[in-house]
């Protein structure tokens, strides 16, 4: 059977949106691609700058720092995407700590690259998502591989009450959020020390965190 592969989007008519709060590296990779036959290149300082552009401009590819001031970064894809929901998504971060690698690979990104890559391959990414292909730096892929390493996980109401334990409420303060009974909070609190290898509540939260189960920033 005949499968017709997905076309690529001209350079001279490819739109392109960069997302980035330090203006070095906005006006740097923003120059690049014009200098590379990209005329269609806009920058945005911020999550809600783009997003506020979105719905009078919808483009083909979208570069972004998943790192910004004013919007976490799993939340900023989700937004992008309940806008847009074809949106072809390059993450370009120097961010290499695992819940980072954890929320791009949970979102299916369309591609990856660290900031520290030759820009080089950020033509060679753009290409690849252009064609409804996935490019991924060969740094982010040893990344994914280690995360991706056999080990036991929480399970979704698991993880939901390691959620409620990183705000620092008790267990009778989580068994009232998520409307299930204190022997059953402690039923899954047992469970994480286990899996998670911990002796207490500050090292449970430690090896969350390293694990990715947690984004740092939301823990108390």
């Amino acid at each position: 059977m005949f499968v017709m592969k997905e076309m690529s989007i001209k350079n001279d008519v490819m739109s392109i949106a960069v997302i980035d709060d330090h203006d070095v590296v906005l006006e740097g990779l923003c120059g690049f691609l014009l200098k590379k036959g990209y005329p269609h290149v806009e920058a945005f300082h911020s999550a809600n700058e783009l997003l506020r552009r979105i719905p009078q401009q919808q483009y083909d590819i979208y570069i972004v720092d998943i790192e910004l001031p004013d919007m976490n970064g799993g939340d900023f894809i989700d937004r992008i995407r309940a806008i847009h929901p074809a949106a072809r998504i390059i993450v370009n971060t120097m961010h290499e700590e695992i819940w980072i690698v954890n929320t791009i690979q949970e979102k299916k990104v369309n591609g990856v690259l660290y900031k520290s890559t030759d820009l080089s391959q950020m033509l060679e990414a753009i290409k690849a998502v252009s064609r409804g292909e996935q490019y991924f730096c060969q740094k982010f892929k040893r990344f994914a591989t280690e995360n991706n390493t056999k080990m036991e996980h929480p399970t979704k109401r698991e993880n939901e009450v390691l959620q409620e334990i990183a705000k620092g409420k008790s267990t009778l303060e989580i068994a009232s959020a998520l409307y299930i009974s204190e022997n059953t909070v402690e039923t899954h609190r047992q469970s994480l020390f286990k899996k998670l290898e911990a002796h207490n509540v500050a090292e449970l939260m430690v090896k969350a965190i390293a694990r990715g189960y947690i984004d740092p920033h939301s823990a108390t």
